[in-house]
Order: structure tokens, then C-alpha cells, then sequence
């Protein structure tokens, strides 16, 4: 509702502006630092006075008292040198409020019909080993910006990058032929018993270390990338199967945590359906690479970064192509990457790959005939690469090549949805079971390897997390069934890790610790959880205190069960909302109203800026102002039956707003914690 009310004064002001002085100037906003000074603030007026040469506090008393009504808008005041600082209607605010988060619960905005698609590409793990916990803070991000975009009415597609002819399934490869002498059935075998994801984390370490005791054994990769490329022999086979039965291992594990796909690109398919071709072609065709005749590039095609690059040199280039001819990463992906906005002219072909329970299919794509009733997929107009921040430099060249031959809208079109790296507190790490050195102990932080085998396995993580949660449910409500008792420690293992992940901002290093992130108090997740929880106990022991037929009707809607097409006041007027909520003894309970009606701007704010954590410091603020409320207002003894039905449905507002921000982050509010 915020939102609504901020646009229109933008609106207006702007509209007003233009009409009256002739000038288009855009209209920026901010929240006073009192609830005194007003609810919206714009110091419009300070630009509008350098262009007019005038005094910028005589500009704003000027459109003060020629500025028309608008909607939601009580009056205006002028502050300081020129603010213009906008005092909402209190009680219309709170309807409008309410009628808004009625509506929203019962239904999402769908979008329409020949809405541009935004393509959204994320988790991308390597289908070697099992998922770690840096994995889990990509899907977490992805996902929960899909979800925002989804709750903004746009069409998403979620994509999953599958890199099964990379480098570290050539490793993996390696171990199983040249450490343990496996052949395809032998890998095939081992691949259909439970964890495998964990056996290949293992062996993948053990790869590691089998190069650095003789560096020429570094040869075999090159052997193996080339086979696994062209599809050829057993080392083919069996990177098949290692990356098949890994990336279902990876599913299993995101759908722990809510996250969901459409589709898995497999890079394979990009070389055998010649998408990779086409690409080569048009960046040899636009001289976007060259052909290395000598150095240190010798008989590599290499993409120039700057006009006077040398294309024997490393600095100043990219290879593309490597001297034996096999494709670099940052090759096929940009080949990928014009394949997402459908500029390469060809298509994969695709297969149904996983069923989630509801029926909704993720499909993989396929070099041979696919199934005819298969969804179009790519042709976005968007596309966030969520993708750690360690790998800007390649995403720079992806776009560079974009550029190179001549998709520049495309280009800036497409984002690196960036984010730090998660690592452990020494703490988590010793708790883990990891030996640390002693010079590390003393860091805040432990970073993870896979190559060698440092780091916390996702499922290990989710596991260790349910086990506590558990552990606190069974203590609090042992006469719970078991499956109830599964399913809430299930939901607060979830919303703690997710909003662990989620509440820093991107360019954050992440150092998790369980203690941290479990924790009832303070910025958590189960914080958030229990303030819902709270709020429907209220309503639970209001119903008890009332024989059915004497329930009103006003408040039906308010059952935690229940749908909310719409709420009536009954006992509280319009009169007696604008009495409720009157300054200065109604400041405290208009502060509640106006953060929990202000869920739309947080989720508009955190779409802009690509920063999932606003939503989650909002859900924070929101889950802090309601137990404040919760400890002073005794609701359910309140006499006055206006003010009781108004509290009531303020904890309503509240609840249904902080559900909303934990959906939006992915998260479940159970019933009981």
C-alpha cells in the first residue's frame, strides 16, 4: 500500500511540476526520520531551484498551496529549506491496507498473456560431488529473486545450468578410471546406491591430490575433456553417468529447501547440436577472436579485451578455443547465453527429466528427438545470471562477446547477479568435524574447498539443522505427533538457513555458524517464524473463548485457515480507526499499520536494486514492531469492544504481511514452534 500511495505523489508532483514551471524532473522520495515530520518526503524542490535560480523552501510553500487533492494524502507541510513532506490519511491508508493484503492472500498476480519473459539461471553446480554450502546461497539468491519477480506479476523461467563436460567431471572421470580402475557398468552400479553425490566429493579430493604427487598426470585431463566432448569411449560413458545421477542428487537436495526449476541447459547438448558452431562461425565471421600463430597462445583462438590486444599474449586476451581444439568455458557459455535470448537460430530438442509432487516437470534438454509436447524455452528479453562474484571477469567476457558481434541490447539486457562466497566460523567448521589449523582458529572465518574436500555438505548441513530444530520441538511439544513434529522442525530448519543466507546483502562474505542462525532471538528466521505463530495464537484462543454462533462475522476471515476475501469492521468505525489512530496517542499503533502496509515498497525496493535482503530486513522490522505490540497490548482482555476488534485486526495485518515476506523469502511459517 506504501507503494501505491508513494507513486501517486511521484505522480502528481512531477505532473505538476511539468504543467507549471515547464520542467520534467524526476520526483525522489524518502521516509522522514519521525512519524511527526510526516510519512513521505521529497526534496524536489533543491533541484527544481537550481534550474529556476529561486529559493528552493519558497518553491515548495509555491506547490504546497497549488498542488490538488490526492488520493491517500491528508496534507502537506513545508520543512526545513525545502521539503516536501506529505502527512497520508491514517485510516484510509489502514483500509486500503487491509483490503490489499485480503486480496493478495487468496490470489497472486498472474502476468499477462504476452508478458516478455525474464529468464533467471541459477545453482549451476558442478555435476561432480555433492552440493556445499556455498551452493545453497546461489539457489537461495536465485530463487528468491524469481520469486519476487513472480509476486511482481513478470513470467520467469528458471534455468540450471548443467556443465557436465567441464573440467571437474573430467576430474571425476579421472579417479574412477585411473584411481580405481572402474569401468561404466562398475560406475553405473555405484551410481544407483544411495549418496553417490558424497562418494564422487571423495574421490574428486583424492583427484587433487593424485595430480600434485606427479604434475604430469595433469595430461590426462586434456585426453579426457577431448573424449567426454566428442563422445567418445568409456571416459564419455561414464561422465554421462556421473553427471546424470549427480545432478538428480542435486535436485533432491534443493527441494529440501523449496527451490524449484523448469528446465536444465546441459552444456553437452550445446556442442552436439552445433549451437557452439553457429557462435564460432559468427565471432570468427565479425573478427571477434583470432587464431594464435605463436606464444604462449599458440594454436588457440582468443578473444581480444581491448583494440591493441596482442593474441600471443595472456594479459590482454581470452582463450576461447584451446590448442587442441576443445571449447573453454566462457566459449560455450557465451554461445548459451545468445541461445537465451533465441539469437542463435536453433533450438534443443527436450525430455521431462523430474516431477515435483504438485506436477510441475522439470525438462532437460537432449541432442536427439525430444517429446512433441515439450514447452518453448529461451527467447527472454531478461536474463540474471546468478553467479558467484568470483566469476565477474568471465561474465564480462560473455557479454564482451555479445558485443563483439554486434548484440549490444542484448548485452544490456543481461546482468551478473552477483554475490560473495560462503565460508564457516571456526566454531561450525570444528563443529563440522574439520581439523583447524591453529592459525585459522584465530580468523572469523574458514573458506571451503571441494578440491579439497573442505567445506560443508549441503545435506549434511539441512540434516544437522532438522536435528537441532527437532531436538527444541520435541522439547517444547512432546505430545505432538510425530509427523507434526517432523514437518515444524522441517519448516524452522528451512527458514533459519534460508534467512541466514538471505538477510546480508550480495557483496557480503558469508561466515555460517549453527548457533547463529538457530537462535530464537535476535535477526533469524525462526525470530520471524515465531512472531507469526504469536499472532495466531491470538486468534486460536479468541475462537476458543466464543461459542460458534457468537463468533462475528467480521473477524471469520482472520482464522489462521481461513481464506480473506474481504474483512468488516463490525464494532470499529471509520470514525473510530481515525480515533485509534490519531497522533500523538495513536503514533505507536500507526507506526504497526504503516510498516505492515509497506511490504509492497520493500519488495519493489528489493526487485530494483536486485537485493533479495531488503525483503528480509523488512521481514525482520515487521516480526520485531508485532512482538512489541504482542507484550503491550493485552488483546484478548481489552474491553472496549471497538478498540478489541481493532487490535485484532491489526494483528491480522500484521500476520498476513510477514507471511507474505517469508513466502517471498522461500520461507514457511508453520503453525506451531
Amino acid at each position: 500500500m506504501y507503494l501505491t500511495v508513494e507513486t501517486r505523489i511521484k505522480d502528481a508532483l512531477r505532473a505538476h511540476i511539468r504543467r507549471r514551471y515547464e520542467i520534467d524532473v524526476a520526483v525522489p522520495t524518502s521516509r522522514p526520520p519521525k512519524i511527526e515530520m510526516g510519512e513521505i518526503a521529497s526534496p524536489v524542490c533543491f533541484e527544481l531551484a537550481k534550474r529556476l535560480k529561486r529559493a528552493p523552501r519558497q518553491l515548495a510553500q509555491e506547490i504546497v498551496s497549488e498542488l490538488g487533492p490526492i488520493e491517500g494524502v491528508a496534507r502537506w507541510e513545508v520543512a526545513g529549506g525545502g521539503y516536501l513532506n506529505a502527512f497520508l490519511d491514517r485510516a484510509a491508508f489502514f483500509n486500503a491496507a487491509i483490503g490489499e493484503f485480503a486480496g493478495r492472500a487468496v490470489r497472486k498476480r498472474e502476468p499477462a498473456a504476452n508478458a516478455a519473459k525474464v529468464i533467471v539461471e541459477h545453482t549451476n553446480i558442478n555435476p561432480n560431488k555433492a552440493a556445499h554450502i556455498g551452493h545453497l546461497r546461489n539457489a537461495a539468491l536465485g530463487d528468491t529473486f524469481v520469486r519476487l519477480l513472480r509476486d511482481a506479476g513478470q513470467r520467469v523461467e528458471v534455468q540450471n545450468y548443467l556443465d557436465n563436460t567441464g573440467v571437474q567431471v573430467a576430474d571425476v572421470v579421472i579417479g574412477f578410471q585411473h584411481l580405481e580402475k572402474k569401468t561404466p557398468d562398475d560406475v553405473r552400479a555405484l551410481a544407483a546406491q544411495p549418496r553417490f553425490d558424497y562418494y564422487c566429493w571423495d574421490l574428486y579430493a583424492r583427484v587433487t591430490q593424485f595430480y600434485e604427487e606427479d604434475k604430469s598426470r595433469e595430461a590426462l585431463r586434456g585426453e579426457t575433456l577431448k573424449a567426454i566432448e566428442e563422445d567418445s569411449g568409456p571416459a564419455a560413458e561414464i561422465g554421462h553417468i556421473v553427471a546424470e545421477a549427480i545432478v538428480r542428487c542435486h535436485i533432491r537436495t534443493m527441494e529440501r529447501l523449496g527451490v524449484r526449476y523448469d528446465v536444465l541447459p546441459r552444456e553437452s547438448d550445446i556442442l552436439h547440436l552445433k549451437f557452439w558452431d553457429a557462435a564460432f562461425q559468427l565471432l570468427k565471421e565479425r573478427k571477434a577472436i583470432q587464431y594464435a600463430e605463436s606464444g604462449k597462445n599458440a594454436g588457440c583462438w582468443v578473444m581480444p579485451l581491448s583494440e591493441d590486444a596482442d593474441p600471443t599474449a595472456e594479459d590482454d586476451t581470452k582463450i576461447i578455443v584451446r590448442s587442441n581444439g576443445t571449447v573453454t568455458y566462457v566459449g560455450k557459455d557465451i554461445a548459451y547465453q545468445m541461445w537465451k535470448f533465441g539469437l542463435l537460430g536453433k533450438d534443443f530438442h527436450y525430455r521431462k527429466f523430474h516431477s515435483y509432487p504438485d506436477g510441475h516437470t522439470i525438462w532437460a534438454t537432449a541432442s536427439d528427438q525430444g517429446e512433441p509436447n515439450a514447452p518453448q524455452f529461451g527467447h527472454g528479453a531478461r536474463v540474471f545470471n546468478v553467479i558467484d562474484s568470483r566469476q565477474s571477469y568471465l561474465q564480462r567476457v560473455v557479454m564482451a562477446g555479445l558485443r563483439a558481434v554486434g548484440y549490444n541490447e542484448q548485452a544490456d539486457r543481461s546482468v551478473h547477479f552477483s554475490y560473495e562466497m560462503v565460508a564457516l566460523t571456526p566454531r561450525c567448521a570444528q563443529e563440522m568435524g574439520y581439523e583447524i589449523p591453529p592459525e585459522d582458529a584465530k580468523k572469523p572465518y574458514v573458506e571451503v574447498s571441494g578440491r579439497k574436500g573442505l567445506g560443508v555438505k549441503a545435506d549434511d548441513l539441512l540434516d544437522r539443522l532438522e536435528a537441532n530444530a527437532r531436538a527444541e520441538v520435541d522439547k517444547r511439544h512432546p505430545d505432538e505427533a510425530e509427523g507434526d513434529r517432523s514437518r515444524i522442525a522441517h519448516s524452522i530448519a528451512i527458514g533459519a538457513l534460508r534467512y541466514f543466507l538471505l538477510k546480508y546483502t550480495r557483496n557480503t562474505v558469508i561466515a555460517f555458524d549453527f548457533k547463529d542462525a538457530l537462535s530464537f532471538e535476535g535477526e533469524t528466521g525462526p525470530y520471524c517464524q515465531y512472531a507469526v505463530v504469536r499472532a495466531r495464537n491470538i486468534f486460536r484462543k479468541f475462537v476458543e473463548t466464543l461459542p460458534r454462533k457468537d463468533f462475528p462475522e467480521s473477524l471469520r476471515a482472520a482464522l489462521p485457515a481461513g481464506s480473506v476475501p474481504g474483512i468488516e469492521y463490525g464494532h470499529a468505525t471509520p470514525e473510530d480507526l481515525a480515533k485509534f489512530l490519531a497522533n500523538p496517542d495513536g503514533n505507536e499503533l500507526w507506526e504497526l499499520s504503516l510498516i505492515a502496509g509497506s511490504l509492497d515498497w520493500h519488495a519493489d525496493s528489493a526487485l530494483s536494486a536486485q537485493e533479495p535482503a531488503f525483503v528480509a530486513k523488512y521481514a525482520f522490522q515487521l516480526a520485531q514492531a508485532f512482538n512489541n505490540f504482542y507484550h503491550k497490548h493485552h488483546i484478548l482482555s481489552e474491553e472496549d469492544a471497538a478498540r478489541k476488534t481493532f487490535l485484532l485486526v491489526l494483528t491480522k495485518t500484521m500476520e498476513t504481511n510477514l507471511v507474505r515476506a517469508l513466502d517471498l523469502l522461500g520461507i514457511e511459517a508453520p503453525e506451531r514452534m
